[in-house]
C-alpha cells in the first residue's frame, strides 16, 4: 500500500502525495497509517519545516475508500482514521495543501487544519456526510463555522452543497486559485518561504493563530463518538446500501422512531 501515499522531500519541505489516481485518491486504512506516521516523524524532525499535501491524476482526494471504510466499521475498528484526524489539530509545523479536481469528505475537512490552501480553477469541494446518514468529522463542525461563517459552513457540511474553487475562495477555505500547471510549484515555493522564517517565532505565531488545541481535539472526539454511533443506525445502513446499489436512498421507508 506504500505506493498509494508518496512521501518525498524537497529540502526542508515534506511532500505527502495522495497517489491512488485509479480510485481518485480515496483513502484506505493503510494510507491513513502512512500519513499519520509521516506527519509525526516530520513534525519531530529538525530537518522538516513544513508539510505539503498534493493529489495526483487530476484529483486531490475523494474521501474514504467506501469498501475499506465499511469493512473497518463492521469490525468496530476506526483506528487508523481516528489516529489521523486526532493528530491534525496537534500538528506544530505548517501544513499547506494544493487542491486540483475533486476534494470530498476528509479531502475537504483536512483543509480546515491547513494553514494555507491553494486550488486549481477546476477544484470542487464536497462533504456528503449527511447524505450517508453521518455527521461532519475531523473537527469541521467547529472549524467550518469559524472559517466560513455559520451559514456557509451549514451549506457545505449539512446541505452538502458542492463549492467550486471561486466559491471556496470567497468562503475563506482557499487562499488563491492557481493554474493547474503551476499549482505544485506555487505550493512548494510557499512552503519553502515558510522554511526561511525563524522556527520558534513561526511555531509561536501559528499556535496563537490556531487557538486552543484542546478545544478542537475535544470536538474531534465528540464528532468521532457520534459518527461511530451513526454507522449502526437504519439511516446510515440505507444510505450506504443505496450508494453501493447506485440508487437514491429512501429514508421514508424506515420504521418511525418511537
Amino acid at each position: 500500500m506504500s505506493q498509494h501515499i508518496e512521501i518525498t522531500r524537497q529540502g526542508p519541505v515534506q511532500i505527502l502525495r495522495f497517489n491512488r489516481p485509479e480510485k481518485k485518491n480515496a483513502i484506505t486504512g493503510a494510507m491513513y497509517q502512512m500519513l499519520t506516521e509521516a506527519l509525526k516523524s516530520g513534525d519531530a524532525s529538525p530537518d522538516i519545516a513544513a508539510h505539503v499535501f498534493l493529489g495526483s491524476g487530476g484529483s486531490f482526494c475523494a474521501g474514504n475508500d467506501i469498501g475499506d471504510f465499511l469493512a473497518a466499521a463492521q469490525k468496530g475498528s476506526g483506528g487508523p482514521v481516528l489516529d489521523f484526524i486526532a493528530l491534525l489539530p496537534k500538528m506544530q509545523k505548517p501544513m499547506i495543501a494544493g487542491v486540483s479536481g475533486l476534494a470530498i469528505g476528509i479531502g475537504v475537512t483536512l483543509l480546515f487544519h491547513c494553514d494555507l490552501v491553494y486550488a486549481t480553477p477546476d477544484a470542487t469541494f464536497t462533504t456528503p456526510f449527511l447524505n450517508l446518514g453521518l455527521l461532519p468529522e475531523a473537527g469541521s463542525s467547529l472549524l467550518g463555522p469559524r472559517l466560513m461563517g455559520p451559514q456557509r459552513a451549514f451549506e457545505m457540511l449539512v446541505l452538502g452543497e458542492t463549492f467550486i474553487a471561486e466559491r471556496a475562495r470567497q468562503a475563506g477555505l482557499v487562499n488563491d486559485i492557481v493554474a493547474a500547471d503551476g499549482l505544485e510549484a506555487k505550493v512548494i515555493s510557499i512552503a519553502e518561504r515558510l522554511a526561511t522564517k525563524p522556527p520558534e517565532a513561526l511555531a509561536l505565531s501559528r499556535r496563537l493563530l490556531k487557538g486552543d488545541v484542546a478545544e478542537v481535539s475535544k470536538r474531534v472526539g465528540e464528532e468521532a463518538a457520534l459518527f461511530a454511533q451513526r454507522l449502526s443506525t437504519p439511516e446510515a445502513r440505507e444510505a450506504f446500501q443505496a450508494f453501493l446499489e447506485k440508487r437514491p436512498p429512501d429514508f421514508a421507508k424506515l420504521p418511525a422512531k418511537s
